[in-house]
């Protein structure tokens, strides 16, 4: 059985370390880092995580939305293994929608993201995969990859009147948003 890894949280070094390349997407070392990924990601209410989040420091994230009571109107897609992953904005238009996040607990916070992007990344097994992504798919990615990056989402936001605690988020907001 894997281990459910504990959640590095806001001021923990590694959270703000730029994530390291992985030179061999398919090997028994990697493949252990995924397994306690998805273990970890699956015991929570979150819809993406980042290696560093589970204090392994490669680029490494998995991005897995689903309706949740945190995120209940994200979409349904399978979880993907995303290695190495890099993207481009597909244009310069941006949203601001609420984001959450595992490190972070208690908070939201509105932040600019890119509408939709182009991925490219390695999966398990070491082949290139791309795709394109829009709106929350699009934003999660975004999210994970700031983890690659040593940034968490409050460094995106605009103005510290977007923070609220998750309570309030929910008391002000449940049922009005995609985020």
């Amino acid at each position: 059985m894997t281990d459910i890894r504990e959640i590095a949280q806001l001021g923990a070094p590694v959270l703000r370390q730029k994530a390291l390349p992985v030179e061999y997407p398919a090997s028994p070392e990697t493949q252990s880092i995924i397994a306690a990924m998805f273990a970890t990601l699956a015991s929570t209410q979150g819809v993406g995580l980042a290696a560093p989040q589970i204090s392994e420091p490669w680029r490494i994230i998995i991005i897995a939305s689903r309706p949740t009571p945190r995120y209940p109107y994200a979409p349904l897609m399978e979880p993907t293994v995303m290695i190495n992953p890099v993207f481009q904005a597909l244009s310069n238009d941006m949203v601001k929608d609420w984001e959450g996040c595992l490190s972070v607990p208690g908070l939201r916070a509105l932040v600019p993201r890119y509408k939709s992007i182009t991925i490219e990344y390695q999966d398990q097994l070491g082949r290139t995969c791309s795709d394109q992504l829009v709106d929350f798919p699009a934003r999660v990615f975004q999210h994970e990859h700031d983890h690659l990056e040593g940034r968490v989402y409050l460094d995106s936001v605009e103005n510290n009147h977007d923070i609220f605690a998750e309570s309030e988020y929910f008391k002000q907001f449940a049922g009005t948003t995609t985020a």
